[in-house]
C-alpha cells in the first residue's frame, strides 16, 4: 500500500478530504463545458469548503390564527391580486322598470253622451288648456238634457209667478189659504226640477243657454294630448268606458304632462332594507344609451307578490326634454343618499368572497405581506360585484385573486 494511502488510512479526516476531492472532480466533469479549467476550479473550490448549515426557507409563510404573513419577496405574493373596497353609492343596481303616465297629471276622457262625432278639434301632441274643446258630438242625449233644463227653467218661472199672484190675492181676501199652499208647493217642485235638470246639463259640461244639441267634449286638465282614439263620423256610446272589449275601453283622448312620468320597478325582497322614499334614481334606456335620467323613489308597496317575491315600487321621473316615452322599459339604479353611505357598506368583486361552514369570508391586507381572514356579511351579487355590510370598511385592500391559496395555508384541512 502506498505510503500516502496508509497515512490517510491512519488519518481518517485526511481520508475524508481525499474522498471529497475525487467526488468534486466527478461533479466538475459533469458540468457543461467541463473542459474549461475555470469551471472545474470553481467546482473544486466549492467542494473543498465545508457544507454550510441549511438556511430556513424564506418562502414558507407564517400562520398565526387567521393571519398569514409572508416574507418580503416571497413568490406567493406574485399570485395575489388586491383591490381597494369602495363605498357603495348605489343601493340597488340594474332593476328593470317600466315608465307610464303620471296619474296625478293625467286624464283619460270618455264621452258622457251618445251621438255621432261631427268634428275632432285636437290632435296628438297638441297642448290644451283646462276646459279646451277636444271634439264636437251631435248628440240627441245632450239635446234632450238641454231641452229638459230649459223646460224646467220655464216651469219654475211660471210657478214663481203663480205663487206670487196667489199670495197677493190671499192678502186681499180673494184666494183661500189652500190655494196659497198649493201654489207654494208647485213653486218648490218646479225649483227642484230646475236644479235637477241643470245638474244633469252641468254634468255634461253644458248650460241651458246653449242653442243646439252639439256637445263639446272638453279636457278637465291642462296638458298635452298624448293619445287619441276618435274619428269624424264615429258613433259613440256613453257606456264605452264600461266595456270589456279593448277597442271600446280605450279612452277617446288622453291628456297628460309628459315631462312628469311615473316609473314602476319590481324590487326583490332582499333589497327592501336599502330602499326608502325620496332616494334618487338613475335611469338609462336603449334609445339613448349615452344619457342618464333622474328620478326619485315615491312609494313603496305594502304587498309582496307571492309568485315573484318582489314588491312594486313607484318612482317619479323628470322628463323635461320629453325623450322618455310612456310604456318604455328602462334600467334603474337606486342611488344611496350621502348621509347613508356609512350604513350602506362597501362594494368589492365577488371573487374575493368564499364560503366555509355557512359563513362568508375574505382576506384583508393588514400590512404589506400580512393577510387576515375576515368573516363578512354580504348582499346579493350583481355584475360580478357583491355588497359587504359588515367585516370590511372603505379603503381596505382585499384579496380578489388568490383567496383560496391563503385559505389552504390557514386551514390546510379545508
Amino acid at each position: 500500500m502506498p505510503v500516502f494511502l496508509r497515512t490517510l488510512q491512519n488519518d481518517r479526516s485526511g481520508f475524508r478530504q481525499v474522498a471529497a476531492f475525487f467526488k468534486c472532480l466527478k461533479l466538475a466533469a459533469l458540468q457543461r463545458g467541463a473542459a474549461t479549467g475555470l469551471l472545474a476550479a470553481f467546482a473544486l473550490a466549492g467542494c473543498a469548503k465545508k457544507e454550510a448549515p441549511v438556511a430556513e426557507d424564506a418562502a414558507t409563510p407564517k400562520v398565526s390564527g387567521d393571519e398569514v404573513v409572508f416574507a418580503a419577496g416571497a413568490p406567493q405574493l406574485d399570485s395575489l391580486v388586491l383591490e381597494t373596497a369602495q363605498p357603495r353609492t348605489v343601493a340597488v343596481r340594474h332593476l328593470t322598470g317600466r315608465l307610464y303616465w303620471n296619474d296625478a297629471v293625467t286624464v283619460r276622457i270618455f264621452t258622457p253622451v251618445g251621438g255621432r262625432v261631427s268634428a275632432v278639434l285636437a290632435d296628438i301632441g297638441q297642448t290644451v288648456a283646462a276646459g279646451a274643446s277636444l271634439a264636437e258630438i251631435d248628440s240627441p242625449d245632450f239635446g234632450q238634457a238641454l231641452a229638459a233644463a230649459r223646460t224646467a227653467a220655464g216651469n219654475l218661472a211660471a210657478a214663481e209667478k203663480a205663487f206670487t199672484r196667489t199670495k197677493e190675492l190671499f192678502a186681499h181676501g180673494a184666494a183661500a189659504q189652500q190655494d196659497v199652499e198649493s201654489a207654494e208647493a208647485a213653486d218648490t217642485a218646479a225649483l227642484a226640477e230646475r236644479d235637477r235638470a241643470e245638474g244633469v246639463l252641468a254634468n255634461y259640461g253644458g248650460s241651458d243657454r246653449g242653442t243646439n244639441e252639439f256637445y263639446l267634449l272638453r279636457s278637465p286638465l291642462a296638458g298635452m294630448v298624448v293619445d287619441k282614439n276618435i274619428n269624424p263620423g264615429q258613433e259613440l256610446r256613453p257606456d264605452m268606458m264600461l266595456g270589456n272589449v279593448p277597442q271600446t275601453f280605450n279612452p277617446l283622448f288622453t291628456v297628460s304632462d309628459p315631462t312628469k312620468l311615473w316609473l314602476q320597478v319590481d324590487v326583490a325582497e332582499a333589497d327592501l332594507p336599502s330602499l326608502e322614499p325620496g332616494q334618487p334614481l338613475r335611469l338609462r334606456c336603449n334609445a339613448f344609451p349615452e344619457k342618464t335620467f333622474d328620478g326619485t323613489v315615491d312609494k313603496i308597496g305594502d304587498t309582496l307578490d307571492p309568485a315573484t317575491r318582489t314588491v312594486k315600487v313607484r318612482g317619479v321621473v323628470a322628463n323635461p326634454d320629453k325623450l322618455l316615452k310612456a310604456e318604455m322599459y328602462v334600467t334603474v339604479d337606486v342611488v344611496q343618499a350621502a348621509d347613508k353611505l356609512a350604513a350602506a357598506g362597501v362594494e368589492i368583486p365577488a371573487s374575493a368572497v368564499f364560503m366555509m361552514d355557512n359563513q362568508y369570508y375574505l382576506f384583508v391586507q393588514t400590512a404589506p405581506g400580512h393577510f387576515k381572514r375576515q368573516p363578512v356579511k354580504v348582499g346579493t351579487e350583481l355584475d360580478s360585484k357583491v355588497p359587504v355590510f359588515e367585516g370590511v370598511i372603505a379603503g381596505q385592500k382585499v384579496v380578489t385573486s388568490g383567496a383560496l391559496l391563503l385559505q389552504s395555508i390557514v386551514n390546510p384541512a379545508s
